[in-house]
């Protein structure tokens, strides 16, 4: 274990760190063990017999060792300072092998000596070469302490190779796990900090995602409400000028109504419900009821036809009413149109909706406003397309396919009436000559043209 594997600096290494955050109270256990090992060899020492000047010098021995582990070795496990660690070992290394040449017991002092040179040393080479410079003066001590015979060295030899290749071993197993714990120590840190990166971005996407959302309720919804009750207000002001106060009535009913609804949708956008048209109704019910306000609202001219459209999924139906609903509110805006038609069919496998109108059109590479804008941005949420062209006689041609599943209990083509003053078009059945939404040049009497800005 190095200095930079039990005191990791740098923000990077925050996880390593927090890995090694009990380091010191870990370095308290090995002076425990230390003082255990030092204090049982002493024992040892008398037990076995040694007396006189042989005692004397082991002890001296291990008293060296004693005080240079409280100067350099316990300071240098916390520091990691590698002066004060060799300077310890140098002495560690000498005074084990003095105390070993005075009694064969005194090997005791190899069990906290190699793991020392592991635990002071900073890496896998210096940790080799500690441990045999440590054996090899360990079995030179041995050697002279027993008259340098030759049958000592032979035994002592093979036994220490044997400890040694223990001690190696055991060593790097221990580093290499070491290396493993702080491996997957950053790995997790990384982990943690792409799932905090990932939280957050996923946090800030929810919130423009819901920010975009209620920008477009309310621009399909409470905006074009309000565009409604201030046009109604200058008509009501127009016909009180020249004292019509049957036309300042109906105006002033329409506006009355427009301000509920919109009240209602306000309601509704707040507590997140669905659009007010279609919480009693069915997307042909809800698209009657919008064209025929248009039509009270505009005195123009709204046809509405729907074509086999049973139940969908509540979200077409929703981005489908926000379409029309945007579309007509640009036909008011921009279009200056006399007739507009809105049509709705359901085919085997999508669901399109037409709105045209036969106003001034669209004028080429005008680029999509926040209201075409966001359209567009719904109908593509449900896997569906939108175009927009110029119609074929004029005008402008407005076409949402959204696809939807194979048709399951799909009603027979229905037709929605309109407001007094609009033109109603029945749905057809299939091969009777009816005009098809499939182009922009396909148009039927009310001259089929979509629109949007």
């Amino acid at each position: 274990m190095t200095a930079d594997e039990a005191r990791p600096a740098g923000e990077e290494e925050l996880a390593v760190d927090r890995l090694y955050a009990g380091w010191d109270q870990q370095v308290r256990w090995w002076d425990a063990a230390f003082g255990v090992i030092v204090a049982l060899t002493a024992v040892a020492l008398v037990l076995e017999g040694t007396r006189g000047v042989r005692l004397a010098v082991a002890l001296a021995a291990m008293g060296a060792i004693v005080v240079a582990y409280v100067a350099w070795g316990a300071r240098a496990a916390r520091t990691r300072d590698q002066r004060q660690a060799r300077a310890y070992l140098v002495v560690l290394v000498v005074g084990t092998a003095v105390t070993v040449s005075q009694g064969g017991v005194a090997s005791l002092l190899l069990f906290i000596a190699f793991a020392q040179t592991w635990m002071l040393l900073e890496s896998i080479r210096q940790g080799v070469a500690g441990c045999v410079a440590l054996g090899t003066a360990v079995a030179g001590g041995i050697v002279v302490g027993s008259g340098s015979e030759l049958a000592v060295l032979a035994e002592v030899v093979p036994q220490m190779l044997v400890t040694l290749v223990f001690a190696i071993g055991l060593g790097l197993w221990f580093h290499v796990a070491m290396r493993r714990a702080e491996q997957h120590s950053r790995l997790l840190d990384e982990l943690q900090a792409a799932q905090a990166e990932l939280a957050r971005t996923n946090h800030e996407a929810g919130v423009l995602a819901e920010r975009e959302r209620l920008a477009r309720e309310i621009h399909d919804t409470l905006a074009q409400g309000f565009t409604s009750v201030v046009m109604q207000a200058q008509a009501a002001t127009a016909a009180l000028d020249v004292g019509d106060e049957g036309t300042v009535r109906d105006r002033l009913e329409v506006m009355e109504d427009t301000a509920r609804e919109n009240l209602a949708e306000a309601r509704a956008l707040v507590a997140a419900f669905a659009p007010v048209a279609l919480q009693d109704a069915s997307l042909p019910q809800a698209l009657s009821r919008v064209t025929d306000l248009f039509a009270q609202e505009t005195d123009l001219v709204v046809g509405f036809r729907a074509d086999g459209v049973g139940p969908l999924p509540p979200a077409i139906e929703v981005v489908l009413l926000r379409a029309a609903q945007e579309a007509l509110a640009n036909v008011r805006r921009h279009a200056r149109a006399l007739t507009v038609v809105v049509r709705l069919r359901r085919t085997e496998d999508e669901v399109v909706l037409v709105v045209s109108d036969d106003g001034r059109g669209i004028a080429p590479g005008v680029p999509d406003g926040f209201g075409l804008a966001g359209m567009r941005d719904r109908v593509r949420s449900v896997g569906g397309t939108l175009t927009v062209t110029p119609g074929a006689d004029g005008g402008t041609y407005l076409c949402a396919r959204v696809p939807v599943e194979a048709r399951v209990g799909a009603a027979p083509g229905t037709a929605a009436g309109t407001a007094p003053g609009t033109r109603t078009e029945h749905a057809a059945a299939p091969g009777d000559g009816a005009p098809s939404d499939d182009a922009p040049g396909d148009h039927d009497e009310t001259q089929e043209q979509g629109v949007a800005r």
